[in-house]
């Protein structure tokens, strides 16, 4: 990087160098002001005019912006990660004597402006992570002292300018993560400074050329996520000085050949995953590359590669997603051995290991997927190094060593969906302030959870549902205060309701579903939390009494509706992003397995209980419910008409109860409803008609002899009532038409989930493809 670096990435203050230019006994001036600070639109006329050095982070307003734009003095100016939009002005124009301009991670906007091609002194320039649209502006080739261009994530279209292979002193471009187009220049690749090179993530196609680049300082090329078709020429390997390149998911037409990367000798980091590979087999080179990282997911191998066995400075290696099948070979228990710290064998069709191992060898190792092989016997033990350990979705028998306490670095553990017996490791509970993760979902462990869990525990998610654990929650899980997701459904527990995990200031997700939960869920405190609490489901359990109507007041998350549809979706999972928390919704006879859950997805489950007595209105408060299940207990009264209120509903289910009077009017403004069942229950008198009541079929409302209306067959008599079905321009109200109720029953799903949290019926297969969820019909 350039000697000016440094000043650019100062974030913490508003960082200001000034020169005089009027006086001999001036030096310079160093001002740190605070984020938000309008003291620059305060400076005295005459220090503005000689300031030469800015930089500026946070959110910042557009009036400080358009007041730098008159410091005819800068040389160094950074405004990146604020909040300015919109386009840029043409006043930027006239900072000619800037040598490095920062517009990053910004929301600006348009085609990037000619106008910058004025700025002929400049030697950096960033505008990456904006809106930027339209094409290359040829202008920028007028920049000949530029030596860093980055325009990466924008949506620049079209091709590159070949003209941008004539800038002498460019040693850096990163273009990635637009839709650039057409081929690639093959004067980028003789440029005589160029040393990195970033296209990923574009549309760009070939056929690549590589001509008299034996002389190129090129060391690093990321071609990544194009569409390039032709094969990739031999004569890449005349890249003297190459150590970096990604070619993953490039679309070559037929086979990619390995072999033509061995000839690169200083390569060291190869990416090469989503191809199509061809792997020449022969006696193993013990002069091939040492590689540092290697990429080859999902590449159709059928066998470890020969060549791995002389890969000993590897750090990553990931062949996840391939056809290995068999044992993993006794030799690759030495690849990498002391270097190793991430590996990835995860989606093949592993079998066993050909020598077991108590302990696996690699000493530096921080993260290994062993997770949807078919692996059979015992649990392996990682490396006593490592922070991240999948081994889901196998056929892992047997009990789980306790020296997997040994294991004192571990964040994440995750031995879902096995079939390993007896009792979780009691040490298991307090082992580590570490663990944040641990997943033992869908096994056949017995016996009772660790009784102690320990103060200052990291544990964020414990899910060991789907087993056979009898017993009582352990009080002691009231110090896991960072605890977001505790999962015990389908087990054999039996414990009155844990109205003390309400001191659990993060807890987002309880389940306790199928489990032999008793009693009342009256909290003896009147005070009670759950303040973040989205998910509850104590269904299938032999809870009972009236539901008490404080606990929805502090129900918080559920509460009121926030600005779904403009907030970034957020799933739940650990910071690292290798874990995402999975759960199962039951709904309408489909058990729905959400394999990422959203921040969003608002859902209560009381079902198949023994709750009795009247709804308490309070439930009416819960704005943000996607989901409600009250079937199967033995509710009584009215159907609440602050229902109504719910207006972020899809899926309501009342059915086999003893509700009585006539359906509330107010449930026919719920538009986003895609499911209603209401059957076998008391109700009386006439069916709402309009709007989403149109939708429901026969089976809402059986089992519910005294009612009538559309779509029953017994109709209403002495009742006057029309069915509802306006015109397009007929109007529910001010603001309301019937173009806004069809929008909610067409697409009322995908605008309350954003990505398919929901349960439908229809379209089943296509609803799994689209929105990665695991469906069952029961």
């Amino acid at each position: 990087m350039n000697q000016y670096l440094p000043l650019l990435l100062i974030a913490s203050c508003l960082f200001f160098i000034s020169h005089s230019q009027t006086t001999s006994n001036t030096s310079s001036q160093h001002r740190c002001l605070p984020e938000q600070s309008s003291a620059l639109l305060q400076l005295r006329k005459d220090n503005l005019k000689s300031l030469n050095g800015l930089v500026l982070s946070g959110n910042l307003s557009m009036e400080i912006f358009h007041s730098i734009l008159n410091l005819s003095q800068l040389v160094h100016l950074s405004i990146s990660s604020n909040n300015f939009h919109g386009q840029l002005p043409s006043t930027l124009g006239n900072l000619t004597k800037l040598i490095s301009l920062d517009l990053s991670n910004n929301l600006f906007h348009g085609e990037i402006p000619s106008f910058l091609g004025n700025l002929t002194q400049l030697e950096y320039l960033s505008l990456s992570n904006n809106t930027f649209d339209g094409r290359f502006p040829i202008l920028l080739t007028n920049l000949t002292k530029l030596q860093n261009l980055d325009i990466s994530i924008n949506q620049l279209i079209g091709p590159i300018p070949c003209e941008i292979g004539k800038l002498p002193q460019l040693s850096y471009i990163d273009l990635g993560s637009n839709s650039l187009s057409g081929s690639i220049p093959s004067s980028l690749f003789t440029m005589p400074s160029l040393s990195s090179l970033y296209l990923y993530q574009n549309h760009l196609t070939g056929p690549l050329k590589f001509q008299n680049i034996s002389s190129s300082p090129l060391q690093t090329l990321f071609l990544s996520g194009n569409k390039l078709y032709e094969p990739i020429p031999r004569s890449i390997s005349n890249f003297s000085q190459l150590e970096y390149l990604a070619l993953s998911s490039i679309n070559v037409k037929g086979m990619m050949e390995l072999n033509i990367f061995f000839e690169l000798k200083r390569i060291k980091y190869l990416r090469l995953s989503g191809n199509n590979l061809l792997i020449s087999k022969g006696k193993v080179n013990s002069s091939l590359p040492k590689f540092g990282l290697l990429y080859l997911s999902s590449c159709n191998l059928r066998e470890f590669p020969d060549f791995l066995e002389t890969q000993n400075e590897l750090v990553s290696l990931d062949l996840s997603s391939n056809k290995i099948e068999g044992k993993v070979p006794k030799w690759f228990w030495n690849v990498g051995k002391e270097t190793l710290q991430r590996l990835n064998l995860s989606f093949n069709l592993l079998s066993s290991f050909e020598q077991p191992l108590k302990v696996l060898p690699w000493k530096n190792m921080a993260y290994l997927d062993l997770r949807s092989n078919m692996l059979q016997g015992m649990l392996p033990i990682p490396p006593l190094s490592t922070n991240y350990f999948f081994a889901s979705n196998n056929s892992l028998t047997g009990r789980i060593p306790p020296m997997i306490c040994q294991v004192n670095s571990l964040q994440v553990l995750d031995l879902s969906n096995n079939q390993l017996t007896g009792q979780i490791p009691q040490c298991l509970g307090k082992f580590s302030t570490s663990l944040a993760v641990l997943n033992m979902r869908s096994n056949r462990i017995q016996g009772k959870l660790p009784k102690t869990f320990i103060k200052g525990s990291n544990l964020r998610t414990l899910d060991v549902s789907r087993n056979q654990i009898k017993g009582k929650i352990p009080r002691s899980l009231a110090k896991c205060i960072k605890l977001e997701v505790l999962n015990l459904g389908n087990n054999n527990m039996n414990d009155i309701f844990p109205f003390w995990l309400e001191s659990l200031p993060e807890l987002q997700i309880l389940i306790l579903r199928a489990n032999g939960f008793y009693g009342p869920i009256r909290s003896p405190r009147t005070n009670v939390s759950f303040s973040k609490l989205h998910v509850i489901d104590l269904s299938h359990n032999n809870f009972s009494g009236r539901l008490p109507s404080e606990n929805f007041k502090t129900w918080n998350a559920m509460l009121m509706v926030h600005g779904k549809i403009n907030s970034k979706p957020e799933y739940m999972g650990d910071d690292s992003g290798y874990y995402e928390d999975s759960i199962t919704v039951m709904n309408k006879g489909i058990e729905m397995e959400l394999v990422k859950i959203l921040t969003i997805f608002i859902s209560i489950d009381l079902s198949n209980n023994r709750f009795s007595g009247e709804i308490p209105n309070t439930m009416g408060n819960l704005k943000e419910l996607i989901v409600l299940n009250l079937s199967s207990n033995s509710f009584t009264g009215p159907i609440p008409s602050c229902f109504g209120n719910l207006t972020e509903l899809q899926s309501l289910d009342l059915s086999q109860n003893k509700f009585l009077g006539e359906i509330p009017q107010q449930l026919t403004s719920l538009t986003f409803l895609a499911y209603l069942n209401l059957s076998h229950n008391q109700l009386i008198g006439p069916i709402p008609q309009g709007r989403q009541f149109g939708t429901f079929q026969n089976s809402s409302f059986e089992g519910n002899l005294r009612l009538c209306g559309f779509p029953l067959s017994k109709k209403c008599e002495n009742i006057e009532t029309t069915t509802f079905w306006p015109s397009q321009e007929s109007s529910f109200g001010e603001g309301f038409n019937w173009k806004v109720v069809m929008i909610g029953y067409a697409s009322g799903l995908l605008v309350g989930l954003v990505i398919g949290h929901v349960i439908i019926s229809r379209k089943l297969d296509w609803f799994a493809r689209t929105f990665r969820v695991n469906l069952h019909i029961q």
